[in-house]
């Protein structure tokens, strides 16, 4: 989606969303996942009328009698595919009937993105504040990386993620084309007639996110609610990210989105090859050092003792890793600017630098506790067999 055409349909100017770009997350199949925060320039679109035709018709109208209440997968509209789909978690399927006179926000979301992340206290404190008032959440996972298709991954990270709401598995991406959805993360926001009221792509915005919760909760309970906020607690990588001093960009190791690669020769595809690492990175530059193979989504390390090193302006850095097979771990060791990190530690990586890699999952490296500079980190992997997919930051 060029700059434009987001400017047209939100009111933000191009030169505004320009000013974010560096934080609009795009791949494969992620068109807009930004961290578009309060401030910048979050994006609110189809609100109202501006909804897409066929979400706000009569013919896909979800009303309130009991003809468009029938069995799930006669439902239409994108509520109805959501309904119909086969596989949740933390809870039984959901039925038509449980939703009549329900406002239902739908989040979709990968647990492996640093964006869904950021995103889902909010999304956790709404579900707790407003179920008791008729909101129903439903998360819908829809995966990037193919670990994250693996349902048991996706439960064992709900559960270290606090997720307790319904989750919908979309391994296919069919919910993910119901919606016309274009994000990670994305909120939809469904009222009690069954209309989609509004969606969200991105992070920020969250207070206009509440405020159409409790209006959609008003309309259905023809009732005032209170004005006030859900409390928000978040920790670790889910912290919101420090806009003001972020100068470095979501950057994938596997070939097919790789940038700004430094090691001398360049990439040698899909075959174990020696890289050697680069004395002086320049910034937003990143080095391999040791035996990988370099695929399209992730790079492998082939021998003990790889390295791979980025020179970075951020406060956060994070990392996407998973280890061999399910059951393996790999050690690792964090550096900056050549020593231990210290108080610059993130929340997987202890002071000395040492954490091991025990699950396919996003780590959090490095957060910076003083100003933010730009620094070179550095990780090397003391076993074999590690797979590294994308640096995100902070």
């Amino acid at each position: 989606m060029t700059l434009s055409i987001l400017a047209s349909l939100t009111g933000v100017s191009a030169i505004a969303l320009a000013a974010v770009s560096r934080s609009v997350r795009r791949g494969r199949r992620r068109i807009l996942g930004a961290a578009m925060v309060a401030g910048a320039a979050a994006l609110w679109l189809g609100f109202g009328a501006d909804l897409p035709a066929r979400w706000s018709s009569a013919g896909t109208t979800l009303a309130m009698g009991t003809t468009a209440y029938a069995a799930a997968p006669a439902l239409p509209g994108p509520l109805g595919s959501l309904l119909g789909a086969p596989q949740w978690l933390n809870a039984p399927p959901l039925r038509a009937e449980d939703l009549r006179g329900k406002v239902v926000l739908v989040n979709f979301w990968t647990y492996s993105c640093i964006n869904c992340l950021r995103v889902l206290p909010y999304v956790r404190a709404w579900a707790e504040t407003y179920r008791d008032r008729g909101l129903v959440v439903i998360g819908v996972h829809t995966p990037e990386f193919a670990f994250e298709k693996n349902v048991g991954n996706v439960g064992k990270a709900a559960a270290s993620l606090g997720v307790g709401y319904p989750v919908v598995i979309d391994n296919d991406f069919k919910l993910w084309r119901a919606f016309d959805n274009e994000a990670w993360p994305a909120l939809y926001f469904i009222g009690a007639d069954g209309r989609v009221r509004g969606r969200a792509l991105g992070e920020g915005g969250y207070d206009q996110s509440e405020k159409l919760i409790q209006q959609l909760l008003s309309e259905a309970g023809d009732a005032p609610m209170p004005d006030a906020v859900a409390p928000i607690a978040a920790a670790g990588p889910q912290v919101a990210p420090d806009e003001s001093d972020l100068g470095s960009g979501e950057t994938y190791v596997g070939y097919d989105q790789a940038r700004g690669f430094a090691s001398p020769g360049g990439v040698t595809a899909d075959a174990p090859s020696l890289y050697r690492g680069v004395s002086a990175l320049p910034l937003n530059r990143w080095s391999l050092a040791g035996v990988w193979t370099v695929g399209g989504e992730f790079a492998t390390l082939d021998q003990a003792s790889g390295r791979i090193a980025y020179r970075f302006h951020a406060r956060d850095l994070h990392l996407v890793l998973a280890p061999p097979s399910p059951g393996q771990s790999v050690r690792f060791r964090v550096r900056i600017d050549g020593a231990a990190p210290g108080a610059d530690h993130g929340s997987d990586v202890d002071a000395e630098g040492w954490g091991t890699v025990r699950d396919d999952r996003l780590y959090q490296l490095v957060r910076q506790a003083g100003p933010v500079a730009d620094r070179t980190f550095e990780i090397e992997f003391l076993d074999p067999g590690v797979r590294a997919y994308v640096f995100t930051f902070g």
